[in-house]
Order: C-alpha cells, then sequence, then structure tokens
C-alpha cells in the first residue's frame, strides 16, 4: 500500500487542518484534557458545526448526506482530528453502527427519515445488544417481541447500552422465533427511546459518570415497518453492525491512542519524568504501538477499499488498542506520583489520569470482552479449529 497522499488526498488534508484552526479556539490544544464526559449540548452543537463543515459522513452516499469519499478520507479526518486534539462527533453509536446498517438493510423510507439527523447530531443513538446473564453472546438474547396488528410488542431487558440515557432511538435485537434456533429467531429493530414503557437506569461506573445504562422494556409498542430485514433476519444484520463496529472503529482507536500518547509525553515533561531513560524507554515503545496500530489499520482499509465490508481482522485495533490503553493510563498514574491518589484539589489536570485509568478497566469488555475477540481472530482470521 502506498502510505504517501494523493493530490486529492493532501489537499482534502490541508483544507482539514485549516478548518480545525479556524474552528477550534486557540488555546484548544494546549489546554489540560477535561475530566468526564463533555456536556451534551455542546457536543451536539460541535457535532452540528462538523456536519456543516462537511466532514460527518464522508465515506457516506451523496444521497444520504455524506461526502462519497474513499475510506482514505475518513482515515486522515480521524489523524487529523487527533493532531488538533479536537472533540469528536456525539453520535458514536450512530455513525459507526447504527447508519451503515440502515445503509445496507433499510428501506428507502428508513434511510430518509433516519440517516440526515443522525449525520447533524440532532439525534443520538444507542445500541440494544448484550443482556443479563448472555454478555456478548448475542445469540442468547431473551428479550422478546411480538407481532400485534401493526406493531411488534416488545418485553425484556438490555444492559451495558452506552449514550442510552441521552438517546432518541436504539438499534435493538430481540427473539421473535421462540421456536428456531438461537441464531434464526431473532429480529432486528429501531425502537423510538421516547415511546411509552421504555425505562432508562444508568449505570455509575468506578469513574463516578454514568456512561453505561440498563434498559428495560415494557410492553412497547413498536412499529411493524420499523424492522431492518426481514423477521428472523436479525443475527444477519447485526453482523453487518459488529463489522462495522470492530472494522471501521480502527482509525477511530488510533486517533484515541495518538491522543493518549501525545497527553502522556506532554505529563512526562511537566513531571521531569522524560529524562529517566526507562520512562524514555516506555514512552519511545508506546509510540512503536501507535506506529504498528496505525499501519495494522492501513492494511485493513485497503480491504475495505476493495470490498466496501470491513472483515473480522477489525478485532486486532479493538483487542490491541484496549490493552496498550490500560498500559498507557498506568503508567501516567506512576508518572503523576502520590497526586495520583487525588481527585479534586491538588491532582494533577484536575484528576484526568485518574479517571482515564479507572475508565480503562472497561475497554476490554465493552465491545466484545478480549477473550471474545482473541476466539473471533483464531477462528475467523487465522483459521484456526473452534475451542468448542
Amino acid at each position: 500500500m502506498d502510505f504517501t497522499d494523493t493530490p486529492e488526498e493532501a489537499a482534502f488534508r490541508s483544507e482539514l487542518r485549516a478548518w480545525f484552526a479556524a474552528n477550534l479556539p486557540a488555546d484548544w490544544a494546549d489546554r489540560p484534557p477535561r475530566v468526564g464526559r463533555e456536556d451534551v449540548e455542546e457536543a451536539r452543537a460541535w457535532s452540528r458545526r462538523l456536519y456543516d463543515g462537511g466532514y460527518v459522513g464522508i465515506t457516506w452516499p451523496k444521497e444520504y448526506g455524506g461526502g462519497g469519499l474513499g475510506h482514505t478520507f475518513q482515515g486522515i479526518f480521524l489523524e487529523e482530528q487527533a493532531r488538533a486534539n479536537a472533540p469528536g462527533h456525539i453520535g458514536v453509536i450512530g455513525l459507526g453502527m447504527a447508519g451503515p446498517t440502515i445503509i445496507a438493510h433499510g428501506t428507502p423510507a428508513q434511510k430518509e427519515r433516519y440517516l440526515q439527523p443522525l449525520l447533524q447530531g440532532t439525534e443520538v443513538w444507542c445500541q440494544g445488544f448484550s443482556e443479563p446473564g448472555s454478555g456478548s453472546d448475542l445469540g442468547g438474547a431473551r428479550t422478546r417481541a411480538v407481532l400485534d396488528g401493526d406493531d411488534w410488542v416488545v418485553n425484556g431487558q438490555k444492559v451495558w447500552s452506552s449514550f442510552a440515557h441521552i438517546a432518541d432511538f436504539c438499534i435493538l435485537v430481540v427473539r421473535t422465533d421462540p421456536d428456531a434456533p438461537k441464531h434464526r429467531g431473532l429480529s432486528y429493530l429501531i425502537v423510538d427511546m421516547h415511546a411509552p414503557g421504555v425505562e432508562v437506569r444508568p449505570l455509575v461506573q468506578i469513574t463516578g459518570d454514568p456512561e453505561f445504562n440498563e434498559v428495560f422494556f415494557t410492553d412497547v409498542r413498536v412499529p411493524r415497518d420499523s424492522i431492518l430485514g426481514q423477521p428472523g433476519d436479525g443475527w444477519t444484520v447485526a453482523m453487518t453492525t459488529l463489522l462495522h463496529e470492530r472494522g471501521t472503529m480502527g482509525f477511530s482507536l488510533t486517533a484515541h491512542l495518538e491522543q493518549g500518547v501525545n497527553q502522556l509525553v506532554k505529563l512526562a515533561k511537566e513531571t521531569g519524568a522524560d529524562r529517566d531513560p526507562l520512562v524514555r524507554d516506555q514512552l519511545a515503545q508506546f509510540w512503536i504501538d501507535l506506529q504498528a496500530l496505525r499501519y495494522t489499520n492501513y492494511r485493513s482499509l485497503a480491504g475495505v477499499a476493495e470490498t466496501g465490508v470491513p472483515g473480522p481482522e477489525g478485532s486486532i485495533s479493538k483487542l490491541f488498542w484496549s490493552e496498550r490503553n490500560q498500559a498507557l493510563t498506568k503508567l501516567a498514574q506512576q508518572l503523576c506520583g502520590p497526586a495520583a491518589l487525588l481527585a479534586d484539589q491538588g491532582a494533577v489536570w484536575d484528576g484526568f489520569w485518574t479517571y482515564q485509568q479507572l475508565r480503562s478497566r472497561g475497554n476490554t469488555i465493552e465491545a466484545g470482552t478480549s477473550e471474545i475477540l482473541r476466539n473471533i481472530l483464531a477462528e475467523r482470521v487465522l483459521g484456526l479449529p473452534r475451542s468448542r
């Protein structure tokens, strides 16, 4: 693969750098990172600004409000976003999972209704896959949907639903045929999170933030035409979602790791730890890890550009990033010294690294546990025999 920008890519990168310089506050790149989640309304406003600038849905077809550009341009955007230390779009689930699934399996009416508000950030999406007792085993879903006239009636519970507390819609996997084999009795619905019978209970994490949620569905009526695909197609449609979640997140994770490495280097300089040769070795190793992740994603990008669909090798990026991010935040805590125990007054960067270390514990669980991802890589990438 040629890693140099084409003239078109170079022009896009130059325009993007100028746009970030013009639209971000002058001190944005140098200010200490914020602790915790961003303000929702501020995030919506920034997302709309990205959309108006033409930097949301870069690879989506133009007829759905996207840019119609190749996947390399999305990679460039994420690289420059990390370079500028700019915030992302509020619609993480929508852009990376719901939107691509609707494009692949939705009806013309569904595409017309949902895609543009998703890109603009005016409607936020969440994911209803995991359940108590089944975790990463999507085939074990027990939330039921029964057809009643022109509605599906949904009852059940989902858990670990990021953004559900601010979401407008949910991509929901339900069991519609209890007598079919577990992977064939599933269907995939779009559910209005403001519908009667939907209850969201935030789960307060060790960070103190209610980032994840439990979602309860009690006799929730969902219009019959809110299904993606046909009844019983839920597993197939969900695999599209998961392939995009793990396959297209690679450059996003690279951007996160690059921001983390840059912040770690800044911390080392502020504390004087950069003069320690052992710390310098560790910093160098994280930089090497960053480049390994970057070029692994370039290799995956070549496959996506050829087929248009991410493959199972996208699990490599998520697995590698999640474990390296835990190690990075651990080193940062060590560099903070005794102040790492503080959460506010006297804490380094208002306790940013304490927050990041606590938050990183979930990295190896969310979006597929490390154990599940290793099984995927063994069976679907390396072609090894199933372990069970």
